[in-house]
């Protein structure tokens, strides 16, 4: 509930917002992406006494192969996509935005001013990252905490992985070939974000569809 009400208000204050100014947000997010077993979507009928009949179970894999993905998008076009393996802690993350954020900030942006955004992840609200940000002098957008569903970002993430459920890589190197973002009407993404916010009022803070 104190979550709920903190999207609510989050909401209230950015519905003023413009789409001109959502424009100059530079959208930015980390997903996981597996390598697939099985086949998804099949289900098998057996009798009583083939319950046991090992012809009728299915291999799992308890940890899959996967790889971690960053990326940062605006209306601009997308940023520099950064692809690793195991998990990420502040120093790391310091890395990425060094590497990745600042060149696709300035090619994006062109010196334009802009709002990097990004989530309440612990390695994004550490200290030393949030220093790192004062010094490098980079506006950040306040980020209600547990709302995935208000960055057009997300949804880009929701684009690949549907794309690769198709291409059902098995390898760590099939699952890397099939993450290329080529994704269209960015602008249509970011567009929507103000009646996304709609939404979040009217649902007093609870989960969107968006």
């Amino acid at each position: 509930m104190i979550q709920k009400r903190r999207r609510f208000l989050w909401a209230k204050a950015h519905l003023k917002w413009t789409v001109a100014k959502w424009k100059t947000v530079l959208w930015s997010d980390e997903s996981k992406f597996e390598v697939l077993f099985g086949k998804l979507g099949r289900h098998v009928i057996r009798t009583k006494e083939d319950k046991d009949n090992p012809s009728c179970y299915q291999r799992s894999v308890q940890k899959p192969a996967s790889l971690m993905v960053w990326d940062c998008m605006s209306v601009r076009g997308m940023g520099s996509l950064h692809i690793w393996k195991g998990t990420i802690n502040a120093e790391r993350y310091i890395q990425v935005l060094e590497q990745h954020m600042l060149p696709s900030r300035c090619r994006l942006f062109q010196g334009r001013p802009c709002i990097f955004q990004h989530d309440n992840a612990r390695p994004h609200t550490a200290s030393i990252t949030t220093s790192w940000l004062r010094r490098r002098r980079i506006r950040v957008l306040k980020w209600p905490a547990c709302s995935p569903d208000l960055s057009p970002i997300e949804k880009i993430w929701c684009i690949i992985k549907r794309k690769m459920r198709q291409r059902r890589p098995k390898t760590v190197e099939q699952l890397e070939a099939c993450i290329i973002i080529t994704i269209p009407k960015l602008e249509q993404l970011v567009s929507s974000v103000p009646r996304c916010l709609q939404t979040v009022i009217k649902r007093r803070g609870d989960a969107t569809q968006w």
